[in-house]
């Protein structure tokens, strides 16, 4: 295996010089889901600084904040905080800070990349598991510390039907224009694993709403439906471990790129950041995404009636585009079903967790419109990817099932949600 030793001055920590194996670095699939929006800096000026200090901070900032075509959006997060403290109007504290997200769950799949490069690819991807989908689990926290169970559940909802439907729909229409006469070929191992995970995960959302249409409604209980969801929520908790040993040691080459042995990829993927300067990145930015995601929670309402679109429509539609947005110029197959799966498997289960802790009856009765999107989109992606082959009409399909998804939402004022879900506005009398 080729070394890769760099000897740039910003990539120097505590004044030692970083060795680095392309070996160590076991990239995956998922943190790879950026690499078409990173731009290459040019650090020429930068090197010619002579103050050591400052140099390492310049080339992170070069790095960070320019080294991706979405650095124009960067300015939407102190706009964000402007209009909240300027008292603009909470709609453009909503809009400002959706777009200050967008770069910003971009560069946390970078900072987790940079620091695989140092801890191996076994920490790496548990770092990954955990930062990879920050954005939606940071949201979700901040909206079930407001109590507004129904935006946790779109948001998240939105999530998983957004990386089926629409990342996964482009990718395949896409690749398919590339290959226009021909069909492509890919390893349904990862396919199949990720699938079956997305429908237990499946059965564990059905179950609560099939349990409160079964019974006698004078036998039903609410909570025998929070108690169920609760237990179910541990065992995909349980299931998401399991994947974990799986994809990080069991059998890790079937969630590993496939990567050429030659030099110029080695020296491509040569770190551009140190270990500590990237920590710190990644813990600001985590920072920064928590404000602006408590700004998106605290205003939703306020933009939804302002702009005369619904709430669910925002948190299943918009947040879930923001939150992938790096994911959505990605031709990765393995990008749109790991991400979709570790939503459906960690995210969830976790804010149902954690309402729990605070008290809150968060349950995984999704609703009937709700729950069958996922259903069908679960469905209509298993067989899509059931052959092992792909064109431009498989893409066109999930694309115009995400355009049909949307528009339901769209027209739909909340009545249709709200409808035979008298408990949850029960348990959620803040969100109106």
């Amino acid at each position: 295996m080729a070394t890769i030793t760099t000897r740039e001055p910003w990539l120097m920590e505590n004044g030692t010089v970083k060795g680095l194996t392309k070996e160590r670095h076991g990239k995956t699939l998922h943190n790879m889901s950026s690499s078409s929006l990173r731009k290459k800096s040019d650090m020429t000026l930068v090197s010619k600084v002579p103050i050591s200090c400052l140099r390492l901070f310049l080339a992170n900032l070069q790095e960070v904040i320019l080294g991706t075509k979405l650095s124009i959006l960067f300015p939407a997060i102190p706009l964000a905080i402007i209009a909240h403290y300027c008292n603009f109007g909470k709609p453009w504290v909503f809009a400002f800070s959706l777009i200050g997200l967008t770069p910003l769950a971009e560069r946390i799949s970078f900072l987790t990349e940079q620091i695989t490069f140092y801890t191996g690819p076994t920490v790496g991807g548990l770092l990954n598991a955990t930062c990879g989908n920050a954005t939606e689990l940071i949201i979700a926290l901040f909206a079930l510390w407001q109590r507004k169970v129904d935006v946790v559940k779109f948001s998240l909802l939105g999530s998983i039907l957004s990386n089926l439907l629409l990342v996964l729909g482009t990718s395949l229409f896409c690749g398919g224009l590339a290959n226009l006469h021909s069909e492509q070929k890919y390893d349904r191992k990862q396919a199949d694993i990720n699938t079956v995970l997305l429908l237990l995960s499946l059965l564990c959302h059905i179950l609560p709403l099939m349990f409160r249409y079964a019974g006698d409604d004078t036998a039903y209980s609410p909570n025998d439906t929070l108690q169920l969801s609760r237990v179910s929520c541990i065992i995909m908790l349980v299931a998401y471990v399991a994947y974990l040993v799986f994809q990080l040691w069991t059998h890790r080459e079937f969630f590993e790129a496939q990567e050429e042995e030659d030099d110029d990829l080695v020296s491509e993927e040569a770190p551009v950041l140190g270990f500590w300067s990237a920590f710190i990145w990644l813990a600001g930015m985590t920072v920064v995404i928590a404000v602006l995601s408590e700004y998106v929670v605290g205003t939703i309402e306020e933009a939804s009636a302002s702009w005369g679109i619904s709430v669910s429509f925002i948190s299943i539609i918009l947040l879930p585009i923001v939150g992938n947005a790096a994911e959505h110029l990605d031709i990765t197959l393995g990008v749109a079903l790991g991400s979709a799966t570790q939503i459906a498997l960690f995210v969830v289960p976790v804010s149902v967790v954690f309402a729990w802790v605070l008290d809150i009856n968060m349950n995984l009765d999704f609703n009937l419109l709700e729950t069958g999107s996922l259903a069908l989109s679960v469905l209509v992606t298993a067989f899509t990817l059931q052959d092992g082959t792909s064109h431009y009409m498989k893409g066109v399909v999930l694309l115009l099932c995400y355009v049909v998804i949307s528009a339901c939402f769209f027209v739909s004022n909340g009545s249709t949600t709200n409808q035979g879900n008298g408990l949850n506005l029960g348990l959620n009398s803040s969100f109106k």
